[in-house]
């Protein structure tokens, strides 16, 4: 399986930059990972929420394959503890799937097409982080799941 994570914009910190690219190296020992940043929509301030989701979800659908398993990180989601998110992540191993594919929207959520392809809607918290800070969050995620499935010494129960 490969694990695509599908975001808006660029990453502004460097400092968030420096400890994603630690997490995705970390991840590469357990599976294909890519991090896939669409450019931010251009003019945005002179659209309405709904226009800028649209313009949004057009440009995360054309990425996303019929076949592709599609995952959206929306505060509604399905929230898991991280020993369940390992288990989430291993029924998605488990069902032959050959791409996840989790999508953070944009700072308005996501157009309605992107609700309708979402298979599942998966939330980190009921707190609200930055775009910037769940990239970060899922895929130190990720790597906690990995290592849990392996059972090596990351994670603490």
């Amino acid at each position: 399986m490969q694990i695509t994570l599908i975001a808006i914009g660029k990453t502004d910190s460097p400092d968030l930059g420096r400890l994603m690219d630690i997490y995705e190296k970390r991840l590469a020992h357990y599976i294909k990972f890519e991090l896939l940043v669409l450019p931010d929509i251009k003019n945005s301030k002179n659209l309405s929420e709904t226009q800028q989701k649209e313009k949004e979800g057009a440009l995360i659908l054309k990425q996303v394959q019929p076949s592709d398993v599609v995952v959206l990180l929306d505060e509604k989601g399905k929230q898991y503890s991280s020993m369940e998110f390992s288990q989430f992540l291993q029924k998605k191993m488990n069902s032959g799937i050959k791409k996840l594919v989790l999508v953070i929207g944009g700072p308005y959520g996501f157009s309605e097409a992107v609700y309708a392809r979402g298979r599942e809607k998966l939330g980190l918290s009921k707190m609200t982080f930055s775009h910037q800070m769940v990239r970060l969050f899922i895929i130190e995620q990720l790597y906690r799941g990995f290592t849990i499935l392996r059972n090596e010494p990351y994670h603490h129960q």
